[in-house]
């Protein structure tokens, strides 16, 4: 495969990534699609690919949009402690179980761009931060979903929605959510090298594109009307989930020691 071919991926799912649609799925059900990496390197290759983009976007937006410190740093560091402990359990795990984790993300991940299509996310409040006890279950949540990111779940979706539902302004969360990815994901990322969980050239192609794709769309092109390409996504990931689940399902020698 060519490294254009990475490069373009990254081009694509980060400039509709900053637009609030989310890189991971969507690169993960192209890289699936195309078979172009064995899925047991899709969780580092992701984290390490997207890490720089995913920086970017959040020095624009935390510079650009008002939320109060408390609640953004507490979150952010909730994340990145939850992102640490994800990463590591992750970069260890078994392809087979990493083949149905990934499977379910990608459920999860259609099944919140259909709430999302049809209205159910809640519509916020005008609240620009947490206290109290909200903030604590606020802050709890984002861990598990610092966790859950080094396992292919994207972050934003259920951090807007979190925010959203505990009265917040929505655009409050694109701080939160993106500080929360651009300081987890290093982190996580460093783990995934280290364990050699990653596909090198795929990630250093997703980096090289995802950067100009956050500075269109943040800079240029700002809004778009999505609403056509919500569903394109649903139906490119609902079969990725599926692919990555009959793999999981599907018996293979390599897949001996992971079920010992």
């Amino acid at each position: 495969m060519a490294q254009s071919e990475n490069v373009l991926l990254g081009f694509v799912a980060n400039f509709f990534d900053t637009l609030g649609i989310g890189s991971f799925a969507s690169t993960t059900a192209w890289i699936k699609f195309r078979n172009l990496i064995p899925d047991e390197l899709l969780p580092g290759t992701l984290n390490v690919g997207h890490t720089l983009p995913t920086i970017t976007q959040a020095i624009i937006f935390t510079t650009a949009i008002a939320v109060e410190p408390l609640t953004l740093v507490s979150m952010v560091a909730a994340a990145v402690a939850g992102g640490y402990l994800g990463a590591g359990i992750v970069s260890r795990l078994p392809r087979r179980t990493i083949q149905i984790g990934m499977g379910v993300a990608l459920l999860i991940a259609a099944a919140l761009f259909v709430m999302k299509i049809v209205g159910v996310l809640p519509a916020g409040g005008n609240a620009l931060g947490l206290s109290g006890g909200v903030l604590v279950f606020a802050v709890v949540v984002n861990f598990m979903l610092g966790a859950l990111m080094q396992l292919g779940i994207g972050l934003y979706a259920p951090c807007l929605m979190l925010v959203s539902l505990l009265g917040m302004n929505p655009i409050a969360a694109f701080p939160i959510m993106m500080a929360s990815c651009a300081c987890l994901m290093p982190v996580g990322s460093l783990k995934f090298i280290r364990e050699h969980r990653y596909d090198k050239r795929t990630a250093i192609g997703l980096a090289i594109g995802g950067i100009p794709g956050v500075l269109l769309a943040a800079f240029v092109v700002k809004s778009l009307p999505l609403q056509w390409l919500y569903w394109l996504v649903v139906i490119v990931v609902l079969y990725a989930a599926i692919l990555m689940l009959r793999s999981a399902l599907q018996p293979h020698p390599s897949l001996a020691g992971d079920n010992a």
